[in-house]
């Protein structure tokens, strides 16, 4: 794992004012580490040894120390950019709550975000539209429907660690997702307004978050969708998350919740949507990135970048919340088991659970979803026969009869998609 015990800054970073960390830059290059001690309001033992260049963690925004601390429980996997998922059994809620949603970066926090200050922001909606918007937050809330759901969103890259041989990226697990509630505006109603000409393809998004670089004007990420799927009814433009005003780590002022499709085409720090007449081609909209091969390839094959084709619906998928992996139960006695399920098409049609390695299966009781696209909970009662060691495995099945593996699906070069079934470990005591 990476040592994050300081962050290494270029020297050729632009030192300007509203760049998100430049003043502790220009602390440390203005005043020395002689006042680290007065800045940090303790004493620094081994001050003299910090190398030339590195700034203090404490001190620096990419670690994620003062943005994570409403979190709790997540497992960091970088700090920059900051990622950090969250333990299946911390995911129990029905609505997650801020404190255990992963946490994706691409770049830096906005200063805005940072200082919580939406005054003068703008969202921009051009291109293949006859009638180009400027709205501000005030007119997102006042001219259009508000409506608030719960909205599965899901790293593209979620269950990569599981792929054989290793991919390149975050090495996530099971923990790059979460259900909060969102309240915003229909994005269809939006392009509605703006008259959507027949030539539109796709969207491309665009926020102000800080290129890691420090590059002024350089994006991030700029991903977008397909027109139709912009205009279904689910998506959403949201400035709320549990009904507060999105935090600075889920993209303040405004984002986009596009659900079904891979969590990066959630545009946060939403400033422009400009349509288009072609496939977007956008920061992580071209190579490799967020793409599938074309057809099943042998694992560790280099895939030809026109046979690449671009991941949009999310497979089925599931987790265990509880009980959580590695506890004891009560052997010959009733023990409930009980987690979420999801899918990139919609509701899911059944979820099952196995005690003996899937050799049988046994339907859980799936609740129905509060909304299309969010995740539903299921539920079920096991017996565990006698004392001994035990496995809980979970697979949820979609409307069209497909469910999770029992290993990786066919691998591909940058481990998205992995919708491997969920297991966990019991122990039965007499």
């Amino acid at each position: 794992m990476k040592d994050t015990s300081s962050t290494q800054i270029s020297d050729d970073l632009p030192d300007t004012q509203d760049q998100p960390g430049a003043s502790r830059r220009r602390f440390l290059k203005t005043t020395g580490l002689s006042a680290l001690g007065a800045m940090l309001g303790m004493t620094v033992p081994f001050e003299r040894h910090l190398p030339s260049g590195l700034v203090p963690v404490a001190l620096a925004q990419d670690t994620g120390i003062d943005l994570m601390s409403g979190k709790d429980g997540l497992t960091m996997l970088g700090d920059r950019p900051l990622n950090a998922e969250t333990p299946p059994h911390l995911l129990d809620d029905d609505v997650t709550p801020y404190k255990h949603l992963f946490v994706r970066m691409n770049g830096l926090v906005p200063q805005t975000a940072l200082d919580a200050n939406a005054e003068g922001w703008t969202l921009t909606i051009d291109g293949e539209v006859d009638n180009p918007l400027t709205l501000t937050l005030e007119d997102l809330k006042s001219k259009f429907e508000n409506v608030t759901s719960r909205l599965v969103i899901e790293c593209g890259g979620n269950g990569r660690a599981f792929f054989q041989p290793g991919t390149s990226g975050n090495q996530w697990t099971l923990g790059a997702i979460g259900c909060p509630e969102w309240t915003g505006v229909r994005l269809a109603d939006v392009l509605k307004e703006a008259g959507v000409k027949p030539s539109a393809v796709y969207t491309g998004h665009y926020g102000n978050d800080v290129h890691l670089s420090g590059e002024e004007g350089k994006d991030v990420i700029s991903r977008g969708v397909p027109i139709e799927k912009a205009m279904e009814s689910d998506a959403i433009i949201a400035w709320a998350m549990n009904g507060e005003d999105l935090p600075a780590l889920h993209g303040f002022p405004l984002r986009l919740i596009v659900p079904g499709y891979p969590a990066s085409v959630s545009q946060k720090y939403l400033n422009r949507i400009w349509i288009r007449d072609k496939e977007h081609d956008g920061a992580k909209m071209t190579g490799d990135s967020y793409r599938l091969p074309a057809y099943p390839v042998a694992p560790g094959t280099e895939v030809p970048e026109e046979d690449m084709v671009i991941l949009t619906e999310m497979p089925i998928k599931s987790i265990i919340t509880f009980p959580q992996t590695g506890a004891s139960v009560k052997a010959e006695a009733a023990t409930e088991v009980r987690g979420h399920a999801w899918c990139g098409k919609g509701d899911v049609a059944a979820v099952h659970i196995s005690t003996d390695f899937g050799q049988t299966w046994q339907e859980a009781k799936l609740e129905p979803a509060p909304n299309r696209f969010s995740w539903q909970r299921w539920r079920a009662e096991v017996v565990l026969p006698q004392h001994g060691y035990y496995e809980v495995w979970a697979r949820a099945v979609d409307q069209d009869g497909i469910s999770q593996p029992p290993v990786s699906p066919t691998w591909n070069p940058q481990g998205y998609a992995n919708n491997i079934q969920h297991r966990i470990a019991l122990v039965a005591e007499a």
